[in-house]
């Protein structure tokens, strides 16, 4: 009865392809294979190299669990290194390139983004959310390349974005509330809004208006205006922006001017999402 039980025993949940909440047994989870993965995704913009102590911090792990992962993964050729430090290899590519491949929402999104971004040349993004981040699946051919990082596969803070607060907007009230209490809202410029209270507020306004925006928050200098992209029953999937320099647009003239394109861009984009 006790080992039924220990087999029953549920693992905290996680988001499947759909982005609904899944349950897993015990029994079924590979430990080995996620603390790989934890140790792949440590590295990031922010610590492109890594020794297995640096990766043990990052991962939760001991340092000694660490330096195998990161040896095995050296070994399969998604890691380099100089035999201290390990940095990603081009074989990981391989999984977004995959992704963007085969998975249909990017290529639904793709043609939207690119006649919007002929018809007012600006620059278009589209995001799904993963935890604390909103990830580009798909952007504009625009060659109006304004804020850093703003390629497909860029993970951007989703408290300091257009269409991270938009997601986050989207979230039921309970599980906002229960990632505000998870964490501390990082500063990124002089704009960004980090007071807890303050922050809350925001992300009432922009579930009220059914839009956002942001100004300056993730990158001086650059605007950005979104609405939620839902499918047919009515639940948020994604975001899509226009991002725009500050010198040649302010908040009224964004709003007044790219709202209702974005928002005639998301009904016809519902059919298909």
């Amino acid at each position: 009865m006790i080992a039924q039980n220990r087999r029953a025993a549920l693992l905290p949940s996680c988001s499947n392809a759909k982005g609904m909440r899944m349950e897993i047994a015990s029994a079924d989870f590979i430990a080995g294979m996620a603390k790989g993965l934890a140790v792949l995704e440590s590295f990031d913009v922010h610590r492109q190299r890594l020794n297995a102590t640096l990766a043990a911090e990052r991962a939760g792990l001991t340092r000694a669990a660490a330096r195998r992962h990161l040896l095995t993964l050296a070994h399969l050729g998604y890691l380099e290194t100089d035999g201290h430090y390990y940095w990603l290899a081009p074989k990981v590519l391989r999984f977004s390139g995959s992704y963007l491949a085969s998975a249909r929402l990017p290529r639904a999104l793709q043609p939207t983004l690119d006649r919007l971004a002929a018809q007012t040349q600006e620059s278009f993004t589209a995001v799904v959310r993963d935890g604390d981040e909103v990830v580009i699946i798909a952007r504009s051919g625009s060659s109006r390349v304004l804020a850093y990082g703003l390629h497909i596969g860029a993970r951007l803070p989703a408290h300091a974005t257009s269409t991270g607060r938009m997601m986050l907007a989207a979230m039921p009230k309970r599980e906002f509330t229960a990632w505000m209490r998870a964490r501390e809202l990082m500063r990124l410029t002089t704009r960004t809004v980090v007071d807890a209270r303050r922050f809350r507020a925001l992300i009432d306004g922009v579930r009220a208006n059914d839009y956002c925006f942001a100004g300056e928050e993730h990158e001086l200098g650059v605007l950005a205006l979104a609405v939620p992209l839902r499918d047919m029953r009515g639940i948020p999937v994604a975001a899509l922006n226009v991002v725009a320099a500050a010198g040649r647009q302010d908040e009224k003239t964004l709003t007044r001017d790219f709202l209702p394109l974005l928002f005639d861009a998301a009904r016809q984009l519902r059919s298909v999402l």
